[in-house]
């Protein structure tokens, strides 16, 4: 297999010794990318002595994939994203919450949703629930004032964009941020929530089918199906439990500071790197 090993500024070049060790212990040809990302060539190893240089790795702060072979950018023709803490560094909903003093009660129950402990359109509608009454404005000071990209997510776009491939985010968060995103970063499709708002308020719901777990893949699924592509063809990127359905069906799937049980099953993990650590992959 081909192993490949990145890490932040000066974590790879601060590791040497330890990524000789794992190329001279899985017999694999040693071949630098750049300053932040190797690969190991052919690499020799089972499952077990797999997991224990990925151990090594992560207390390094190394991040390592291990793939069956080679891949390339035109193996693909989308890439679907997750929002909250995947494009971006904050989960919405928590940060509109805290306009109304509500942060710690909304962000426990998104944390239950995402490991997956509280299903994804009970956790949600509990959440807006608890949002009635607040001003609409507060959505447009999210966005100015709290909402910024995820390391490397630029990077990553601008990459994937001028060699063809087509984006999409998929969001159990909300149709004012993901409208705001697609705008800003000329993503080609958009799918989220609505919510409701009356009388310049939120009303405490959400208009319309929720997106899901299911309905992400369903989305995931559409989109391929209208580009005419498999949906091996897609690399689908996220962090939570209702991320995994859609992942599942990717050609490549990629959990970003993901929660465990996201990790567990990702073709890749990005825990250190940011996103455009994918690049080093294709």
């Amino acid at each position: 297999m081909h192993l490949t090993i990145q890490g932040l500024n000066n974590t790879l070049s601060n590791n040497t010794a330890l990524i000789h060790d794992i190329a001279s212990q899985t017999r694999a040809k040693l071949v630098p990318l750049n300053a932040q990302a190797v690969r190991l060539e052919n690499a020799e190893c089972d499952k077990q002595v797999l997991n224990e240089i990925r151990e090594r790795c992560f207390t390094a702060q190394l991040d390592i994939t291990a793939l069956d072979k080679q891949l390339a950018m035109a193996d693909f023709k989308l890439v679907a994203m997750d929002m909250d803490s995947t494009l971006i560094t904050i989960e919405c909903i928590d940060e509109i919450a805290d306009m109304q003093g509500l942060k710690p009660q909304v962000a426990e129950i998104t944390e239950a949703a995402m490991r997956g402990e509280l299903e994804f359109q009970e956790s949600l509608q509990r959440r807006v629930a608890l949002l009635k009454g607040l001003d609409a404005g507060a959505l447009q000071r999210v966005y100015d004032e709290r909402l910024q990209l995820s390391l490397g997510a630029e990077q990553m776009l601008k990459t994937i964009q001028r060699a063809g491939l087509k984006t999409l985010l998929v969001s159990g968060g909300f149709t004012f941020f993901t409208d705001r995103m697609k705008s800003r970063l000329n993503l080609d499709y958009t799918h989220s929530n609505v919510l409701e708002i009356q009388d310049g308020k939120l009303t405490g719901k959400v208009i319309g089918t929720i997106v899901d777990a299911d309905e992400k893949q369903r989305t995931v699924e559409r989109i391929c199906n209208e580009m005419d592509i498999p949906t091996s063809q897609a690399i689908v990127m996220g962090d939570g439990a209702n991320d995994l359905k859609m992942m599942k069906i990717s050609g490549l799937s990629v959990a970003f500071r993901a929660k465990p049980v996201v990790r567990a099953q990702a073709d890749v993990a990005l825990n250190f790197v940011g996103l455009d650590g994918v690049l080093n992959l294709l």
